[in-house]
């Protein structure tokens, strides 16, 4: 198979509107399956993972191929939720195009909007296909003009809908003048359709001229093209990125679909076609083209763990050939051995020998490369790494069996072979193990996966805010600790004066003490005594920041005086004190900066109100509003989907924490009062 006859296609859009069912179609029509599958049969090629079966929806890309008409189609079906975002990353980036698919509402959807400024920002080819229009009240005119409202003359129609009582009976194929029906027959264009026709061809005339200057120029002389001048014109468009023309049918029945992938073989980019691949070649920015004489380059982007196969890497050939014997260098650390070479058809693989430039299959048994890695054959060669969407949402992780800690953190790094886009981390302030991923669906997905391959159950619950105390005020306390037990007894006198202002902000040890009221010998043991006390604050048990505590005065005992006594000593002054110090609790303030439309504005603002947020700044950027504001963390513990619901979907937000600032007398009471219901 020659490069210039491969077709590396990613299905994307909003969730439910069909791409695994037009994958299902694709590889029917191609012969590689015998029928059709359904997505609520859960007997689909794509959706074969256990969970996608029992959700009737995809939860991670997958892979297919197959031939049609002398050239090889590498399928990409991408999960259109939003939690699984980073799986559109990892599949655009090998993708030399991609399909946008979108339900015949009659609306443009948030989905489908995400699909196509993600595509038109990182200049990805594409093409729209409008599915569903075998279902009642769809609406191919209507929802193409919905999503001209917003993209103008970028979106080219190349297709009429013949629509016949209420039902699409077919389409006029808008470049060749004719009708053709689901049957593939075609026809003269009726008389009913001529008047639309001809406003639909000047249409698509004038986006095709609009990509080349010669056409341009005898469009207008001529004031129209041939059907080949438009497909030309509208392949320069797409492979420019300034058009996306729209095809549309039926993936279910099946209708249409015939027309989509001829335009997938002449409209749509080889390799060779698609933009040029940059990478680091030896630490510099070079551009590398599949060229399959050159050295061999291939990039991992996605990892599978197969029951039979084991793991399997998911990978793009970007130059050279891949051939099995083969000792790759990975970028930055060691080799690897290739043995196992697959084409692969959803959990199906096929063994080969060799991979040429372009071409995507799976590799499997390699000891340590992971997602995103680059195998090379010479020249150290890496590419950038994959645009993961921040983990935002965040919960902590136990075990509900006692014991099983240790299985669900080793089942939680191997799951992190398949999804590079969630975090485990440890709180060092509250020492909860944290999960944080894109969503809530994405975590939910984890622990059932967890439950799945690994026998293990885990709790996600909120997370512990890391409360701080500190004090406003000074206040001076004794502290006595005399201890007589009938042998040698503890005794142990402190004076200490307790104020903010810690030379390092946490905590400072003043040693005052003048003509020795308290021995030398004993003053660290104050220190120390302070030291564990302010692990533990007075008012709900949080750790005490920016104390300087000063040593005074105090007395001692010539038998009984003893390191511990001091200690004891201390602490006790530091409950007296710290009481009468005007104490107050302290809460951690996140820097979240909200990307969303303008006309979301004034809703985030109002939403930040009554989170007691603070607005910073707002920018502008395009058509998109971004607000940076100041809030609590313990506010936003659930704002991902918060933000999600009011923005529909548009808007979204990272966060990184600021400061610690005095929380307000009425929050305080909550938090004492959960904190003596928690020790309870």
């Amino acid at each position: 198979m020659d490069v210039d006859r491969i077709r590396n296609v990613a299905l994307i859009g909003h969730s439910g509107e069909g791409k695994t069912t037009l994958a299902e179609a694709i590889l029917f029509n191609m012969n590689v399956i015998d029928r059709q599958g359904k997505v609520e049969d859960g007997n689909t090629v794509m959706d074969f993972d256990q969970l996608e079966i029992a959700k009737k929806s995809s939860i991670s890309l997958s892979c297919a191929c197959g031939e049609y008409k002398g050239y090889k189609f590498n399928i990409i079906d991408v999960p259109g939720y939003y939690d699984f975002e980073s799986e559109l990353a990892q599949a655009l980036a090998v993708a030399d195009s991609a399909i946008i698919v979108a339900s015949a509402s009659g609306t443009l959807t948030v989905g489908t909007e995400r699909a196509i400024d993600y595509c038109v920002k990182r200049k990805i080819p594409a093409m729209l296909f409008i599915n569903g229009l075998d279902k009642d009240n769809s609406d191919f005119i209507k929802t193409v003009n919905a999503i001209k409202l917003k993209y103008g003359h970028k979106i080219a129609p190349l297709i009429l809908p013949n629509v016949v009582d209420g039902k699409m009976k077919g389409f006029v194929k808008v470049a060749y003048g004719v009708l053709r029906d689901w049957e593939r027959n075609e026809y003269p264009i009726p008389d009913y359709l001529k008047e639309a026709y001809m406003e639909a061809r000047l249409t698509v005339c004038e986006a095709a001229a609009e990509n080349d200057e010669e056409l341009l120029e005898k469009f207008f002389e001529s004031g129209t093209l041939s059907a080949e001048e438009i497909e030309s014109g509208c392949k320069k468009g797409i492979n420019s990125c300034s058009t996306i023309t729209v095809l549309g049918g039926s993936a279910y029945k099946n209708h249409g679909v015939f027309n989509l992938m001829d335009k997938i073989i002449s409209t749509l980019p080889s390799p060779k076609d698609a933009g040029i691949q940059r990478a680091i070649v030896d630490g510099e920015k070079t551009p590398v083209f599949p060229d399959e004489n050159d050295q061999t380059v291939v990039r991992i982007f996605k990892t599978v763990v197969d029951p039979y196969v084991g793991r399997l890497n998911y990978v793009k050939v970007i130059s050279g050939k891949l051939k099995v014997g083969q000792t790759l260098k990975v970028s930055g650390w060691g080799e690897e051995k290739i043995s196992g070479i697959y084409t692969v058809i959803g959990k199906k693989q096929e063994s080969v020998q060799e991979l040429i430039a372009g071409d995507i299959g799976a590799l499997s048994k390699l000891d340590n490369a992971r997602t995103g890695d680059t195998l090379f054959e010479k020249i150290d060669t890496r590419f950038k790494a994959f645009e993961i969407p921040p983990a935002t949402y965040k919960r902590a992780v136990y075990a509900v069996k006692k014991g099983e800690e240790d299985k669900i953190f080793a089942g939680l790094n191997k799951l992190k072979d398949e999804d590079i886009s969630f975090r485990v981390d440890k709180n060092a302030e509250t020492g909860e193990m944290l999960l944080a991923g894109v969503g809530a669906t994405q975590l939910e997905t984890v622990k059932k996966k967890l439950k799945l391959k690994f026998g293990v159950d885990c709790e996600l619950t909120k997370p512990k805010i890391a409360y701080k105390e500190t004090i406003k005020g000074v206040a001076e306390a004794e502290g006595k600790h005399k201890k007589q037990s009938g042998g040698a007894g503890q005794y142990g006198h402190v004076k200490i004066k307790f104020e903010s202002g810690a030379s390092d902000g946490v905590y400072e040890f003043v040693d005052a003490v003048v003509g020795g009221a308290v021995p030398k010998n004993f003053i660290p043991a104050v220190d120390k005594g302070l030291r564990e006390a302010i692990k533990e604050g007075v008012l709900a048990g949080y750790p005490l920041l920016n104390l300087k505590a000063t040593l005074f005065d105090g007395s001692s005992h010539p038998v009984d005086s003893k390191e511990v006594a001091f200690v004891s000593a201390a602490k006790l002054a530091y409950q007296e004190g710290i009481k009468n110090a005007k104490p107050v609790i302290l809460e951690p303030v996140m820097k979240v900066t909200v990307t969303a439309p303008d006309t979301y504005l004034g809703d985030i603002m109002g939403d930040m109100n009554k989170r007691r947020g603070r607005i910073v700044a707002t920018d502008q950027e395009g058509e998109l509003s971004i607000v940076t504001c100041e809030v609590p963390e313990s506010e936003i513990l659930d704002y991902t989907a918060e933000l999600r619901s009011f923005t529909q979907g548009r808007g979204r937000f990272v966060c990184e924490f600021e400061r610690y600032e005095e929380v307000p007398f009425e929050e305080q009471a909550k938090i004492i009062e959960q904190a003596k219901k928690d020790k309870e």
